[in-house]
């Protein structure tokens, strides 16, 4: 998974407040229960000290994803009386949370985000006799995301009308269309829903890979709803499941770890990895919990185990920070990724690794 998107967040030295919190619409008074939330973390990084014109940044964007239907959440990221990043949760968080710290607590939403699966979704409408002679329409919709963030974020739809009598015909452009469309995605699978004859008409005028990759799946296939396209199915379809991209990075990381290649294992060897700048990819059988602490100087890469290392590259005022924070301000930082794993497909030592760009003498093992 790319972390990219939270580059915003580490422009700028903190202090950061980091707000979470359950901006769901499917509740009686909806407006009245996210001022209620609101109002307690106010209160709490006021306690903090957090100023007032900070406070004020953060109200005014908190509980604003009024467009966004149904259950979710929001995280808001805000420093130096600044708005920094408003991020949409596919899930409400499980706590609503507040703080206020020199790092953003930015983890919670790279857990939302995660395994990050592209795709495209895709169904298709008909409602009349399968025939050439009917006179009617099928309706396609089509929409990509990464799942699954976009199910409170859908991107950009195809949505089209075909007359049936010209369905069989347009249906092999509409496949070419959708080729192109999910190799710009790097999609992973099509999942398709809808009418079973216009579907199957469809899928027969995709090309070969393409048509591989298609899941079908029944159900409610409801287009209006404000949602991703299909969001039901897709949690289904797409539950446990790794991305295709992340697969390939653990088989990278497998096979050189057999020869003894670059890549490394365990919290050490790791951790010095990164103070190099040496990691592509951060493996995790879970992601870490707060009670977990490293020591974090004021660059990415000046990250260690213990207070004196830290000291003994240089750095003058060494903070404790909880592990996640920090590992997050670092990966951001070096352009590394973050792969979580299960035990089940990888077992790691001490629960973490590293792919790496590259090995030396100096690569710790």
């Amino acid at each position: 998974m790319r972390l990219s998107f939270l580059e915003p967040l580490y422009a700028e030295p903190g202090p950061f407040a980091s707000v979470y919190l359950d901006t769901s619409r499917d509740v009686e008074h909806p407006e009245r229960a996210i001022a209620l939330r609101w109002q307690r973390l106010r209160e709490r990084l006021t306690r903090q000290g957090v100023d007032p014109a900070l406070l004020e940044v953060l109200e005014e964007v908190v509980g604003a994803d009024t467009e966004v239907p149904g259950t979710h959440g929001q995280a808001v990221f805000a420093a130096h009386g600044t708005l920094v990043l408003d991020g949409e949760l596919p899930r409400p968080p499980a706590h609503d949370s507040a703080h206020y710290s020199t790092l953003p607590d930015a983890m919670p939403l790279v857990t939302q985000h995660v395994p990050e699966i592209p795709y495209l979704a895709v169904t298709v409408h008909y409602g009349g006799l399968p025939t050439a002679e009917t006179h009617g329409w099928v309706t396609l919709d089509a929409e990509a995301g990464n799942w699954p963030a976009s199910n409170v974020t859908p991107g950009d739809r195809l949505h089209l009308r075909v007359a049936v009598a010209t369905w069989h015909r347009t249906a092999v452009r509409l496949g070419h269309q959708l080729d192109e469309w999910a190799r710009r995605v790097h999609a992973d699978a099509v999942v398709m829903g809808g009418d079973k004859w216009a579907s199957n008409v469809l899928i027969r005028r995709l090309p070969h890979a393409l048509r591989d990759r298609v899941v079908r799946v029944a159900g409610s296939t409801a287009s209006d709803t404000g949602r991703a396209l299909l969001e039901p199915q897709l949690n289904t379809v797409f539950h446990g499941r790794m991305a295709a991209h992340d697969r390939a990075l653990v088989d990278i990381f497998i096979g050189r770890h057999a020869l003894h290649g670059a890549a490394t294992e365990g919290l050490s060897a790791t951790v010095a990895a990164l103070q190099r700048g040496q990691v592509a990819a951060l493996l995790l059988n879970h992601l870490p919990g707060r009670s977990l602490r490293l020591w974090a100087g004021p660059q990415p890469t000046l990250l260690t185990l213990t207070e004196e290392e830290l000291i003994s590259f240089g750095v003058r005022a060494p903070r404790e920070e909880p592990a996640d924070e920090a590992l997050v301000r670092t990966l951001v930082g070096t352009g590394a990724e973050l792969v979580v794993v299960p035990e089940s497909e990888l077992k790691l030592d001490e629960g973490v690794g590293a792919l790496l760009r590259y090995a030396d003498p100096g690569t710790p093992s």
